[in-house]
């Protein structure tokens, strides 16, 4: 029985429980969507047992069974909804859904107690109130202590196991984090590296989509280390060792069943090309930019036959519905260019696509749907919309979208402006982009860069949808700015070690005042200060002193340090830097006297009235 199955069915599963828990919700809401198809939870059965992609032992089975008859037990003495309610049809109503959104009561891991020896893990930025309780909210430094402890989500056979997680729009927006080794570069080690990076960084799925090496060695590693779903492109591996025009149905259908078995928790499977409507490419500027799409074009113009994944998508289904694989629908026919956006070929496909999305709903498998990667800013949510319509408000994942196509190198920064809009408008997972798009294979740091671009994205489009809790994060860290609480920002930054070292580049020392600004003009100092206003006094925000030392840098932040010294044409080594030299990297030297931590309160004024005279001259 699969999620979209349990969910009509009224069961409340294991996976939804969870999801309520991550999300701050209760377990009926997320059953709910779940059922509606609004909400999807990618969770192939062998990744929640972390087999190790072998068969599910009985014992595991076992546990499952006594965790639905627990949670069905549990809700029945405690809910506020009960089961088969007509909250279910209510749950189609969008202003129904807002009011039931958090609030507060959202499923706790003591409400069903099984649950606390698998996921052992908290939710919520550091110090949030109940009402804030999203995973998604949870820092750098979270992360990376839940994924390095050896207990949480420890599979069956296998290091890790899923921690399942859902997708949709009427829940906090999700990003997706692409890796994958190239016949040319990268390997197995590497690629599970950038996984713990991204995991670290804030994916909540990533997709493999190595097109060399050993395919199917990379991927089990990837999936028996993770803890997020993981998703791949199937048609890539059916083309290793022969060319796409000898691409046959049974390759096909084998290849699906294979990495299903593996433990692959969503599959993009490009079955909306059509062959009819290949004709409506001929005009385009980019062509087809998706490997998929543009591979099973050519087959359908090399054999004169229509795509064999829309010919098999029952078959293919069949094989999902047995794993509970998660359709992502892929959109072969994507822009590749602002040009190229909301043309006939993109929407033909999307109209099948919505076709699609019902024939994968019937079989029982739950779907989401991909979309653009290049689009105009003004017609971006337009798109969002169209697909709701046309897709029954299948969550949407999308690629971007990039909104110019002039910066390659910094595309992560392009594309996540568009991502952010899509957020807005609705999107339920946002695909990120490194700096390497259109120019190379991402490394590491590139990972790095492309999650925390789309974490802004997708927090900034949270906020802008007023989902229940999240702009909670923003006032805490305000309150802790107000209050000249250095310690407080950095525990609560997502990368508060990031910020850390960038604030002690210029100054070790915490106090009521920064480098930008220095004691005197430091406006937040000044608000705080005057006793009429709420500013910089809100309770537990406060530091206890006025001025700390520094606690000192960690190793990753003295290399970041470095680097940046590096950049400046200073050659300094990470395991070298001073506390002398961490203070001056940034000026190439002593810092200036008008920073008041280094000069007398009289010289400091001075040098500030001489700087504005000359201001007021210039």
């Amino acid at each position: 029985m699969t999620q979209l199955e349990a969910a009509k069915k009224g069961v409340v599963t294991p996976e939804m429980l969870r999801v309520a828990v991550r999300e701050n919700q209760t377990p009926e809401f997320i059953r709910d969507e779940v059922a509606r198809g609004r909400l999807v939870i990618p969770a192939n059965v062998r990744h929640l047992a972390g087999s190790g992609g072998a068969e599910i032992g009985a014992a595991w089975k076992e546990n499952r069974i006594g965790e639905l008859t627990a949670i069905a037990n549990g809700m029945q003495r405690g809910s506020n909804l009960e089961l088969g309610s007509e909250n279910g049809e209510s749950a189609q109503e969008d202003s129904r859904d807002q009011k039931n959104n958090g609030n507060g009561n959202g499923a706790s891991h003591s409400q069903f107690p099984i649950l606390n020896s698998q996921f052992n893990a908290p939710t919520g930025h550091p110090g949030h109130r109940p009402d804030a309780a999203l995973w998604v909210n949870q820092t750098v430094t979270q992360r990376w202590s839940v994924i390095n402890d050896p207990e949480y989500a420890k599979g069956d056979a296998t290091p890790k196991r899923l921690d399942p997680m859902g997708i949709g729009r009427m829940i906090s927006t999700k990003i997706n984090a692409n890796i994958g080794a190239s016949p040319v570069s990268s390997g197995t080690h590497e690629e599970v590296e950038k996984l713990k990076w991204a995991q670290k960084y804030g994916a909540d799925t990533l997709m493999d989509l190595s097109t060399g090496g050993n395919l199917d060695e990379c991927r089990q590693a990837i999936i028996d280390n993770s803890t997020i779903p993981i998703g791949t492109v199937p048609i890539y591996s059916m083309i290793i060792g022969r060319s796409i025009e000898d691409l046959d149905y049974d390759t096909i259908l084998n290849v699906v069943e294979h990495q299903a078995q593996q433990g692959v928790d969503y599959f993009t499977i490009h079955a909306g090309i059509l062959k009819e409507n290949l004709h409506l490419i001929k005009k385009r500027i980019t062509g087809l930019v998706s490997r998929g799409g543009s591979l099973l074009a050519k087959w359908m113009l090399t054999h004169n036959k229509q795509n064999p994944m829309y010919e098999l998508f029952d078959e293919i289904s069949a094989i999902m519905r047995q794993y509970d694989v998660t359709y992502s629908l892929g959109d072969g026919v994507r822009p590749g260019c602002l040009r190229d956006a909301g043309d006939a070929a993109q929407i033909a496909e999307l109209e099948t696509l919505g076709e699609l999305t019902q024939r994968a709903r019937e079989a029982g498998v739950q779907v989401m749907v991909e979309g653009p990667g290049h689009v105009p800013m003004h017609e971006i949510a337009w798109n969002m919309q169209v697909q709701q319509r046309v897709c029954d408000d299948a969550p949407f994942y999308v690629l971007g979208p990039l909104v110019t196509d002039v910066f390659p190198g910094y595309d992560h920064i392009t594309s996540c402006i568009g991502a952010t809009e899509a957020a807005r408008a609705g999107a339920a997972m946002l695909c990120y982009v490194t700096p390497k798009e259109h120019v190379g294979l991402p490394k590491a740091q590139d990972v790095k860069e492309g999650c925390i671009a789309y974490k802004i994205a997708a927090h900034a489009g949270d906020v802008a949808r007023n989902i229940p809790g999240a702009i909670q994060w923003d006032d805490d860290m305000s309150r802790a700015r107000a209050a000249l609480n250095w310690p407080k920002q950095f525990e609560i930054a997502f990368d508060g070690e990031t910020a850390r070292a960038l604030h002690d580049e210029d100054l070790d020392v915490d106090t009521d005042f920064c480098a930008m600004c220095g004691h005197d003009w430091c406006s937040m100092r000044i608000s705080k200060e005057i006793t009429d206003w709420a500013s910089g006094k809100a309770d537990g925000f406060v530091p206890e002193s006025k001025a700390a030392k520094s606690p000192g840098l960690t190793e990753e932040q003295r290399i970041l340090l470095a680097q940046r010294a590096a950049a400046e044409g200073l050659d300094v080594k990470p395991e070298d830097l001073t506390p002398e030299q961490i203070r001056t990297l940034a000026h190439k030297g002593a810092k200036l006297d008008c920073h008041s931590d280094v000069a007398d309160a009289d010289a400091a004024q001075q040098m500030q009235r001489e700087y504005v005279q000359v201001g007021v001259k210039g």
